[in-house]
């Protein structure tokens, strides 16, 4: 275990470079199984996520080799069965991606009850209706969810609210199934849409990721491919806030600009001055930070992702500020940590009210989960003193080398053991 020590108080300049997108890494991976093949997966963030289900794949019976510190190439040719067990899924909310690559392959799967971050509920409800539309039987006895089916048939998928993992997780199931599957009210994040441009490369016929009416034709075999995941807008999203955090000048390279459009807005609101180029932003504080209010929605709307690291940032702004949750019930944990700094934040239900501060001030903290562990960072930066958090583990499962490209731009950031 470790923790991180954070100098606050030291402006961060320079520039960054943004790691592929953790969220469709995670779905990425586990794809492969679809191929029965061999695939090259480049510019992959070094984070635990990633490991997990390398070391998941390898115990299935797949060969997974390191090509670089960004690229891996994965062989699941030698599988013959999907199922991730208690100890590999405790803490890996992507394991449940398995069962669609697994159902759309071998016709079954099966996966311990998914952990991941305790944010809120988060239950498997869209992906179980998709699962059953296409032919599937699914049970759920001694915390194993497995599914099993003679034959997938495509079929017409309403989804009853917007789910990323439930949207993926059928794309990956409908792949192979026979005939075509429309998933309709379908997540439109951008990771959706590489998962989809993942499996086309495969040989797959997914069309309209991106919208919320998604049609994929199954077909009957597919092929290995290489494949480059997308720039992480949350990674992106949380060095813009540090960097307004600190009043700093930072330039972020390797991003998408148009994925960061939810949070540029509101940067831009509280008085941030953004540059945006083709694959580049620059992010500039020389202004006092003005208060504003901000409401979590799905894609195109300000990611619940962002919520937390935001959060930390109101608690410095002028004014009074509003945060209201609307995708995460349990997205508020942090709040008690920011406290132990000095910020004054009142929540209520899914609503936090936070009226700002001269200073916060370092202490003692802990993360709850990984975006409370990355409000916490951005409030060490700029707390006046030392900040230590602990539990760092959570930060580690979505931020590549966290503290190296903090040091680099220039704050006072170390790891020491427990």
């Amino acid at each position: 275990m470790n923790k991180l020590i954070i100098e606050g108080g030291h402006r961060l300049q320079g520039e960054v470079e943004i790691s592929g997108f953790k969220n469709a890494a995670v779905a990425i991976i586990p794809a492969t199984v679809l191929a029965g093949d061999t695939c090259i997966i480049e510019n992959l963030p070094e984070i635990s996520d990633v490991k997990t289900l390398s070391e998941i794949l390898i115990g299935l019976g797949a060969t997974v080799r390191e090509l670089g510190p960004k690229a891996i190439e994965v062989n699941t040719t030698g599988m013959t069965e999907c199922f991730a067990d208690y100890e590999s899924a405790k803490e890996l909310r992507a394991s449940y991606y398995l069962l669609g690559a697994g159902l759309g392959r071998f016709k079954k799967a099966r996966v311990v009850y998914p952990g991941g971050c305790s944010i809120g509920t988060r239950p498997i409800d869209q992906h179980i209706k998709g699962f059953e539309a296409l032919g599937a039987k699914v049970t759920i006895e001694h915390g194993i969810i497995s599914v099993e089916a003679d034959r997938l048939v495509g079929a017409e998928i309403y989804m009853d609210v917007v789910s990323v993992g439930a949207t993926i997780n059928i794309m990956l199931a409908a792949s192979r199934a026979e005939g075509m599957t429309i998933i309709e009210n379908a997540a439109k994040e951008p990771h959706v849409v590489d998962v989809a441009n993942f499996l086309n490369c495969l040989g797959a016929d997914v069309r309209g990721a991106g919208t919320d009416v998604i049609k994929i034709k199954g077909v009957h075999e597919l092929k290995g491919c290489n494949h480059m995941v997308i720039p992480d807008q949350i990674e992106a999203g949380t060095y813009m806030i540090a960097a307004a955090a600190t009043k700093g000048d930072i330039v972020l390279n390797n991003v998408i600009p148009k994925h960061l459009e939810a949070i540029t807005a509101k940067l831009k609101e509280m008085g941030i001055e953004i540059i945006e180029n083709c694959e580049s932003i620059r992010v500039v504080a020389n202004s006092p930070l003005k208060n504003i209010n901000i409401k979590t929605l799905v894609y195109p709307g300000f990611p619940t992702d962002l919520q937390q690291p935001m959060s930390s940032l109101l608690t410095v702004a002028n004014g009074t500020s509003v945060v209201t949750e609307t995708i995460f019930e349990g997205r508020f944990k942090h709040v008690d940590e920011l406290k132990r700094m000095g910020a004054n934040i009142k929540v209520e239900g899914r609503v936090a009210v936070i009226n700002g501060v001269d200073k916060l001030m370092g202490a003692k903290v802990s993360a709850s989960d990984l975006r409370a562990g990355a409000a916490l960072v951005v409030a060490g930066l700029v707390a006046e003193g030392e900040t230590e958090i602990e539990n760092v583990h959570f930060v580690d499962r979505g931020y590549d080398q966290l503290e190296e490209k903090l040091v680099k731009l220039g704050a006072r950031v170390r790891r020491v053991s427990l």
